[in-house]
């Protein structure tokens, strides 16, 4: 039986662990190394690394962090945040990542995308969209974590970075980040019904029951959360968790 992938997606701001709700109001909820470890004792199927002010700030997540995580790690790991040159991706892959997750420079430069999928190939190669709702119910797309508007639809954009080569799609509610309330699941069926590669879900996980939604009703591939996986009951306790290999099994049956 086919089970989606179960990602923990860490925010990082000044390379400690972070939560946001709505890109907005950050937490701080501990080191990052630490939280590696604890999945790699529960056996997380790959986790994801996002320096999220990185490419505001013009700079490149810290490869030195990177490789700490490679050190550390007993799962695949994708790692993103300021990334514009074949050289960033290059050293990143020499750190230990399998993977790269782009976001703005992607939207400012598509054909950056079809250079990297031609050196590194399309699989080591992820797209992040960030979306939000504006009036009457519209889908937009940002970057700069949330700050900039682009002007290519949701959609369009995923299309285009399949074209340029991206290996998946990670697509983020805005409005859903942090809250625990379900995923977006009208734009990730959408955007997942546009395109033949991979699509991931990501914001808004805060049950186990989200994730046969989303790929259920959302056609995902894959499933990402944050809050779920760093935060215990409804006081919102720091406690990394993940589901037990048989819990995943029944939660896709």
């Amino acid at each position: 039986m086919f089970r989606p992938r179960v990602i923990p997606v860490l925010l990082l701001k000044n390379l400690g662990l972070v939560k946001s709700i709505r890109f907005k109001d950050y937490r701080y909820i501990g080191d990052p190394i630490n939280a590696v470890k604890l999945f790699n004792d529960l056996k997380a199927d790959e986790l994801a690394f996002l320096d999220i002010f990185a490419s505001k700030e013009k700079r490149l997540i810290s490869l030195d962090f990177v490789k700490n995580v490679g050190d550390e790690a007993n799962m695949p790991f994708a790692v993103g945040g300021g990334i514009r040159t074949i050289e960033d991706i290059r050293n990143i892959l020499k750190a230990g990542a399998e993977k790269i997750i782009m976001n703005s420079y992607a939207a400012e430069n598509p054909d950056f995308i079809r250079n990297a999928a031609e050196e590194f190939g399309s699989s080591t190669i992820a797209v992040c969209i960030d979306v939000k709702k504006k009036l009457l119910g519209k889908h937009t797309a940002y970057i700069y974590n949330g700050s900039k508007a682009i002007t290519y639809s949701p959609v369009d954009f995923a299309r285009l970075m399949e074209e340029k080569g991206a290996g998946e799609i990670i697509v983020n509610s805005i409005d859903q980040d942090g809250r625990m309330e379900g995923y977006d699941i009208e734009i990730l069926r959408t955007i997942s019904n546009n395109v033949t590669v991979p699509v991931i879900a990501l914001g808004g996980a805060g049950k186990y029951s989200d994730f046969k939604a989303v790929v259920k009703e959302g056609h995902v591939s894959a499933v990402a959360a944050g809050s779920m996986f760093v935060y215990h009951g409804p006081r919102k306790a720091v406690l990394v968790n993940y589901p037990q290999p048989d819990e995943l099994s029944n939660i896709f049956k």
